[in-house]
């Protein structure tokens, strides 16, 4: 069963995420894909993670199929003007990838390359109706496309974002402009994800809950610090601590 099917039936599904090498050896990956193979119903892999210039996602995502595991393609519209969007995700489907996760993308000020420009032509919302329209044949000019791709379309979300109000407000925009699932930032509050969801209980989507194994209290620490929109409870990390 592939995670549109795991997803719109109800099941529990598991995604892994996974970042293309800084160079064109894929060695890392394909062993990591191995690991995972039979355990996860998908991996995610990322956009230019954190702004810094890696292979792309397309590319990481080809590897993953020929390595028998199903791909989540994130795109992101600070790289791209609009043709370049459209030629992605026709691209993508043209080799079989037919999930896509779309995201609006770091700053480059944040990355390796922090005096690139920024194109952000189009946001998350953006990228998601255009998905929808080549998926009915046409590119966002109106022209027949040859051949119709098919896409299983998520975005993200974050639910500590405060007010969370704006984040749902998002939220219903972007399953108006196609998605079907999201997927969370990383939630270690169980009361965190509990209200969220039942903020949200009429809305007509699934939710793939987000978690990054910790490794240290040391570790749990610095996301508190460092990562917007995840926490770390302190009981947690006095746990950890104590372990």
């Amino acid at each position: 069963m592939g995670l549109k099917d795991k997803i719109e039936s109800g099941g529990f599904a598991i995604t892994a995420e996974m970042a293309p090498p800084k160079g064109i050896d894929f060695n890392h990956i394909r062993e990591c894909a191995r690991a995972v193979k039979g355990r996860v119903d998908a991996v995610n892999v990322t956009d230019f993670q954190s702004a810094v210039v890696r292979t792309s996602s397309l590319g990481g995502a080809k590897i993953l199929l020929e390595e028998g595991l199903e791909p989540v393609m994130q795109i992101t519209g600070r790289d791209r003007n609009r043709i370049a969007v459209q030629g992605e995700l026709l691209s993508a489907a043209a080799l079989g990838i037919k999930n896509v996760l779309a995201l609006t993308g770091d700053h480059p000020s944040i990355g390796d390359h922090p005096e690139a420009k920024g194109v952000f032509d189009m946001d998350s919302v953006n990228i998601l109706q255009t998905a929808t329209k080549l998926a009915s044949g046409e590119d966002l000019t109106g022209h027949e496309l040859s051949g119709i791709p098919e896409y299983f379309l998520g975005a993200s979300v974050t639910p500590l974002y405060d007010p969370v109000e704006l984040q749902i407000m998002k939220m219903k925009k972007k399953t108006r402009a196609g998605a079907k699932f999201f997927q969370t930032q990383a939630v270690y509050d169980i009361d965190v994800i509990k209200s969220f969801m039942d903020k949200i209980k009429d809305m007509d989507v699934k939710v793939l809950v987000g978690v990054i194994p910790l490794k240290s209290a040391g570790m749990a620490r610095y996301m508190n610090n460092n990562v917007p929109g995840i926490r770390v409870p302190d009981e947690i990390i006095d746990r950890m601590k104590k372990a």
